[in-house]
């Protein structure tokens, strides 16, 4: 255990910054999964909302810095990429 006082501090704020990044990152691929998991199901207009989703979750998550702006990116066009290829079929 820290005997610091800024180290005391610096612990409790790790504490507290794992619980925020456990949750966005929780939520983060929880919505990437269930929008993937709808588009293998074929539920073309469920998957339409659930893209607008997360597109939200990803750009409020790479807002905060949790996530760099170019893996937004780069998620949310897989993201658009597979709703295409299934609205082609």
């Amino acid at each position: 255990m820290p005997k610091i006082k800024s180290a005391k501090k610096a612990l409790r704020q790790n504490i507290r910054h794992r619980k925020v990044n456990d949750a966005r990152k929780k939520n983060l691929k929880q919505t990437v999964k269930s929008f993937r998991k709808l588009v293998e199901e074929k539920k073309g207009a469920e998957a339409k909302e659930a893209l607008v989703k997360v597109f939200s979750t990803v750009d409020r998550v790479a807002k905060t810095k949790f996530i760099k702006k170019a893996k937004a990116n780069r998620i949310k066009s897989r993201a658009a990429k597979l709703l295409k290829k299934l609205e082609e079929k």
